[in-house]
């Protein structure tokens, strides 16, 4: 859960002493780790508060602020005042697109969705973080890359933020049928506290409850237009991420998308894929496995590991034997904080990226703000380096503080690692087991400034690549490619004109880079000159 810096907006407290109680009902903060530039996080995850039941519940008395913005809807031809609400219990998400935890709670606010399909409408109250989060079109991708279904208001200004007053990403808001506010959660674990309380609600509100659907809320067509994009061309990509080369310089990426990972010559001639292309996480053969957006990857011989993102998962491919299976994970989120469990095999949360150096496999943990190791002999994976907390802390690997670690990359005895939501490159001596920042200043410093490390400015930066003793950077929501000389101190850019890249390859004679929003792979000379889109052909 992150905590909004009062650098970044000044929040207004909403609700006067008298009204807390009835707010009370709900407002339950699961903290997994919160920060603010100064404070860092708590690092450990106190015990939820019961939610009062039914029969306790005190009727609250405070009328729910208005939804619309000056920067409009998405997700919907229309848009919606708590008025045209009325007759239906509500949860407003307040998420940012970058944020991991708000990625996270997608799936508990589904699942919510189609138990309540007559009682609970849910909307996407999208309150920016970075200056790139509040571009509407921006918004649009990530509604896409994320499968939301319901509509979504541009709350950019921060009005709605205010008026509701939240002070972390995530938060929801549960409103009454007659536009009362019952309750606040901030944090992740929705499902299990919003759940006892809608069925305490749907028995008290049954005489004013409304059956007829309202406009825009769906559910059942929502449920029934779910992509499957094994449907899709092959060679149509959609939201390409991380990418790797093999010793014949055939290019592996992962067509996050689509759920699959495509193999492609240099020339860009299709000749593997992997996965059918619905989303799940099923082993068995090429064409009939599955994947929940898939990121990294990593060659080690005859087996490809996949990040397989959204599963939790860390899934491997036999090039032999043409199959998957699940290699490391439960498909639940590990969380892991402070204790000392370098010998205790973890679960992975949200793995972003990987990168094999000898016996080991260094998976950037994204959901726990950590950088795992995967002992190769064995296939257990461990904590590795960070606390747990999402903080920018250097020292110690152990007491080191990540903040949703996305990319990796090695240059000798030193694991780089991007660091994007405190928009930092991170260094880990590998020999000295310790962690150094080289890039960035903190949660709330980001934008878009080239100069001496010192001053330079990036701006949720989620891949990069060390060659020739420099360090390439796909500084993502600033749409560009960036080079950070460690000799000279300096980051200059080196490739504009991006949409959100996720990562960057050399491999012989080429650069590749993945225009992830733009939905293609671009490529062109190592000097960054000529970059030309990379048409797939079967």
């Amino acid at each position: 859960m992150l905590i909004a810096s009062q650098q970044l907006k000044s929040v207004s407290a909403l609700f006067t002493k008298a009204a807390l109680k009835p707010i009370s009902v709900l407002a339950v903060i699961l903290v997994l780790g919160f920060c603010t530039p100064s404070c860092g996080q708590t690092g450990k995850k106190p015990a939820s508060k019961p939610i009062a039941k039914e029969k306790n519940m005190n009727l609250p008395s405070v009328n729910a602020p208005e939804i619309n913005t000056e920067f409009g809807w998405l997700n919907t031809d229309r848009k919606y005042s708590i008025k045209d609400l009325r007759g239906k219990l509500v949860i407003l998400d307040f998420w940012t697109f970058g944020c991991i935890n708000c990625r996270h709670i997608i799936p508990d606010l589904n699942r919510l969705e189609a138990e309540f399909p007559d009682q609970l409408v849910v909307i996407g109250v999208h309150s920016a973080k970075f200056d790139s989060e509040k571009k509407t079109e921006n918004i649009n991708k990530a509604i896409q890359k994320f499968g939301i279904k319901h509509p979504v208001v541009n709350d950019a200004g921060f009005k709605i933020w205010d008026a509701y007053g939240v002070r972390a990403w995530p938060t929801v808001v549960l409103i009454s049928p007659d536009g009362k506010v019952i309750g606040q959660h901030a944090g992740e674990g929705v499902y299990k506290v919003v759940k006892p309380a809608l069925d305490s609600l749907v028995t008290k509100y049954a005489d004013v409850l409304k059956k007829e659907p309202i406009p825009g809320f769906n559910h059942a067509e929502a449920a029934a237009t779910q992509t499957e994009a094994g449907h899709a061309d092959a060679t149509a990509l959609k939201f390409p991420s991380k990418m790797i080369a093999d010793k014949e310089g055939n290019i592996w990426f992962s067509d996050s998308g689509h759920n699959r990972i495509l193999k492609i010559s240099s020339e860009g001639k299709l000749l593997e894929t992997i996965g059918s292309g619905t989303e799940g996480k099923t082993d068995g053969s090429f064409a009939s496995a599955s994947f929940d957006e898939p990121h990294g990857l990593a060659l080690v011989g005859n087996k490809l590991y996949i990040a397989d993102t959204r599963n939790h998962l860390i899934r491997s491919a036999d090039l032999q034997a043409r199959t998957v299976s699940t290699t490391a994970g439960s498909g639940k989120m590990g969380y892991y904080y402070d204790e000392n469990m370098r010998n205790v095999p973890v679960d992975p949360n949200s793995p972003w990226d990987l990168l094999p150096d000898g016996n080991n496999l260094y998976i950037a943990n994204a959901g726990n703000h950590q950088v795992l190791r995967m002992d190769l002999s064995t296939e257990k994976v461990y904590r590795f380096a960070g606390s747990g907390r999402e903080a920018l802390t250097d020292g110690d690997i152990e007491e080191s503080a990540f903040n949703q670690p996305s990319g990796l990359s090695l240059a000798g005895r030193t694991l780089y690692v991007a660091d994007p939501e405190a928009s930092a490159i991170r260094a880990i001596d590998l020999d000295k087991q310790t962690v150094s920042t080289i890039a960035g200043s903190g949660l709330f410093d980001f934008g878009d400034k080239d100069g001496p490390v010192k001053t330079a400015l990036l701006q949720h930066c989620v891949g990069l690549e060390a060659h020739n003793n420099l360090i390439y950077i796909a500084d993502t929501y600033n749409g560009k490619i960036k080079i950070l000389d460690p000799v000279k101190k300096t980051i200059s850019t080196f490739i504009p004109g991006l949409s959100e890249p996720d990562d960057l390859l050399f491999t012989g004679s080429s650069l590749w880079v993945s225009d992830t929003n733009n939905n293609r792979l671009l490529k062109g000379s190592p000097d960054g000159k000529n970059m030309k889109e990379v048409k797939i052909t079967k």
